[in-house]
């Protein structure tokens, strides 16, 4: 790639037109079924982790691989295990 490609393509990244809507329903959709599964509320997650997952489940928003990981932490999974099933 060349190196005014990369920097386009940066450029987009960082302006959030690589947002992919149905990805982030998936992976909001993953997460909300974990901690109702396990039957934590939204504020007992934040009081344990400090992460708001109100705006992820709801998936108006990115969220990082680091916030991700943190969260597969959590639930005892690795991001491997999380995104199984997600296409």
């Amino acid at each position: 790639m060349s190196l005014i490609k990369l920097s386009n393509f940066l450029s987009l990244a960082s302006m959030g037109h690589l947002r992919d809507p149905k990805l982030l329903k998936q992976i909001a959709a993953r997460i909300r079924d974990l901690r109702v599964d396990k039957g934590i509320t939204l504020e007992a997650f934040y009081n344990d982790t400090g992460i708001h997952l109100a705006r992820i489940e709801s998936s108006e928003g990115n969220v990082t691989v680091s916030t991700l990981n943190h969260i597969c932490k959590y639930f005892g999974l690795s991001l491997q295990e999380f995104f199984k099933g997600i296409n």
